[in-house]
């Protein structure tokens, strides 16, 4: 019966002791080398550019909005139950609009936020370097309402330090 795992072995072993088996001077051994160095090289190659994590937290898109990502940047930032993650769109230094993504709030504050406290993000002109955009919160959402305001704060970091 074949096993994956014998194959290996077989390699590492023969690795090892192939100049006992094939003459050193030999074609055979140089292209068994070559042949393993080969399949490590491109082992290595593969495990390297999976390895360089792309930046999954802005993205340009082609009109020229870069569209800021708060899902990891700010993990540890929750409204009453949990993340509370957002997408900032920002297109020549203007704020054009703030999306919340999907998290555990409760629907009826979700909806309070999204409803009252983002539209008044929208168009919202950006001075250089400023981080933070004066609105208010929501009454009987402040938790979520917070939440959303740090996003919004570290998103606008983020796009500063990185556009």
């Amino acid at each position: 019966m074949f096993r994956p795992e014998m194959q290996k072995e077989k390699h590492v072993f023969l690795l090892h002791f192939a100049h006992l088996f094939v003459p050193l001077h030999t074609n055979l051994y140089y292209i068994y080398i070559r042949t393993i160095m080969k399949k490590l090289m491109i082992a290595l190659l593969l495990l390297c550019t999976v390895s360089v994590k792309a930046d999954n937290v802005m993205k340009k898109e082609k009109d020229g909005t870069y569209v800021v990502n708060t899902t990891t940047l700010a993990q540890d930032v929750e409204g009453y139950n949990g993340p509370t993650p957002v997408e900032l769109h920002i297109k020549k230094n203007k704020l054009v609009k703030v999306v919340m993504l999907k998290n555990l709030e409760t629907p009826k504050y979700n909806a309070r936020v999204k409803k009252q406290m983002l539209p008044a993000y929208d168009n919202t002109k950006l001075k250089k370097k400023d981080t933070n955009v004066e609105v208010d919160g929501v009454t009987g959402a402040t938790f979520t309402s917070n939440a959303v305001k740090e996003n919004v704060r570290r998103g606008l970091e983020y796009y500063w330090k990185h556009k």
